[in-house]
């Protein structure tokens, strides 16, 4: 039963979350002795002792805390209630080594068992730590936990509840060095085993999200049919669903569409102040409640209204797809937030990017790849940032920094991100990122939202997380295949 729509005026409980450091600890101290005589003693003078410090509220969207304990040092129990859909409380938790052996955080269980669980619109997401995350004698690491009422998920009103658990278990760490992953261990793709890899083209774990595993490289065998056509994974995300890209530009790269990504004049700034010059577009996806800022705060005003490419992917191209595709997909929440370009500071990070593409968020069926899509999907140190990727971009003879299969293509093409583009140096409201292959180079940069005479659309879907691989390796070839 669908409930998203309506707001009642009761709380709804979610369960006990027991973040528990199960401390595991493989070391064994033996004292042997013969008739040989030699007396003495021995004895270990190192201290284990890894721990909960804090847990404090971090941001409280429609939600109140009703419970926040830490007991016996290892066990962080949080009772929350969330009051309509859409609400969410996340927290600050800080895990302490006041030991003296070095640590390192082996294994993250729990979130996935957790939000495929009833009501799966009560969901759960661990962020800034990951298994292989060192933590050095007399260090602390602050990670956040956020608890959600996914309001794109059906739910029964009678079942309100659940209970979720998520463990972190720590190993000692030779000098903090982070565990490999072990031979043959692999993540599961649509219930097909995929091999976990550090370099090289293939699926990685994102170092920036816990839980979430992305495909990387040149040439990845992350194909998929979908829509009876060739898609590519480029995640598996921490609540499970799988977000998917079009391999090509709609209709098709040879003959590709070009479209605006927001019209000449279709958001005037009398009912979207943001957008300051809407005979040139703007360059957010979708409307927003209250105000819409860049990162630094700097700008900032109201976007009442959806860009034209938005509306133009959710009610022209959405209805074309095949009914079974339709029964694939999960609505989902899109990050719509701004990615500045730090023209003047240059103090630039993937982290920062994440963040403000995160500041807003957008929940439908139809959205864009995001700029931090682009630079995760890269295996090269060089690419380290939006900012430092568009410099390298923009120099006499451009720089490729964050070539991936998601910029490298067999013709000069160019596509459309879904973040708006900000500068520190003045107003860029009407600009958006998007990605570009020249000349042989493969880079994302500004484009302004309004212009039609180059950039195109590659759709983006989240497919549901119960969804069922039934053949195929992955390869442009022979791709995977829904069952």
């Amino acid at each position: 039963m669908k409930r998203s729509h309506k707001v009642k005026a009761q709380h709804f409980l979610i369960g006990t979350i027991c973040i528990a450091a199960f401390l595991m600890l493989g070391i064994g101290y033996a004292i042997l002795s013969q008739q040989l005589d030699i007396n003495g003693t021995a004895q270990i003078t190192s201290n284990w002792k890894i721990l909960f410090t804090s847990a404090e509220e971090k941001e409280m969207n429609q939600a109140t805390t009703t419970k926040k304990e830490i007991t016996d040092l290892t066990t962080l129990t949080l009772d929350v209630n969330l009051t309509q859909p859409g609400a969410s409380a996340t927290y600050d938790v800080v895990v302490e080594n006041q030991g003296d052996l070095d640590a390192v955080l082996s294994k993250i269980d729990g979130i996935s068992e957790s939000n495929s669980k009833d009501p799966k619109s009560i969901k759960v997401s661990v962020e800034n730590i990951k298994t292989g995350d060192s933590l050095l004698a007399t260090e602390s690491k602050t990670f956040q936990v956020k608890v959600y009422w996914d309001a794109s998920v059906d739910f029964n009103e009678t079942n309100m509840s659940k209970e979720i658990e998520i463990t972190l278990t720590y190993e000692q760490s030779d000098d903090g060095v982070p565990l490999p992953p072990k031979p043959g261990e692999g993540e599961s793709i649509g219930g097909q085993t995929v091999e976990v890899v550090t370099s090289g083209d293939g699926l990685y774990e994102d170092q920036y999200e816990a839980g979430r595993y992305i495909y990387r490289g040149s040439e990845p065998n992350n194909y998929i049919q979908f829509n009876n056509e060739l898609w590519r994974i480029v995640a598996k995300e921490s609540d499970g669903t799988y977000k998917i890209i079009r391999d090509e530009i709609l209709p098709q790269n040879a003959n590709y569409t070009p479209m605006a990504y927001d019209e000449w004049n279709h958001r005037l700034t009398e009912n979207n102040t943001y957008c300051t010059r809407p005979d040139w577009g703007c360059g957010v996806y979708a409307a927003v409640s209250g105000t819409f800022q860049t990162p630094d705060g700097k700008y900032s005003g109201t976007v009442t209204e959806d860009s034209s490419i938005k509306e133009y992917l959710n009610d022209t191209y959405y209805p074309t797809l095949d009914g079974t595709a339709k029964t694939q997909i999960q609505s989902h929440v899109f990050h719509i937030g701004s990615v500045q370009w730090l023209d003047v500071s240059g103090n630039d990070s993937i982290q920062k990017n994440i963040a403000g593409e995160k500041m807003y968020q957008w929940t439908g069926n139809v959205g864009l790849v995001n700029v931090s899509d682009l630079l995760r999907a890269s295996t090269n140190i060089a690419c380290t940032s939006a900012t430092d990727q568009l410099n390298a971009a923009m120099q006499e003879v451009p720089q490729e920094t964050c070539g991936s299969y998601l910029t490298t293509f067999n013709e000069e093409i160019s596509y459309w991100t879904m973040n708006a583009f900000s500068a520190e140096s003045d107003d860029r409201s009407y600009y958006v990122w998007g990605a570009v292959f020249l000349q042989g180079v493969g880079v994302f940069g500004r484009s302004s939202a309004y212009i039609d005479n180059d950039a195109g659309a590659r759709p983006v879907f989240y497919l549901k997380s119960d969804i069922e691989l039934t053949s195929g390796t992955g390869t442009k070839g022979n791709p995977f295949i829904i069952g």
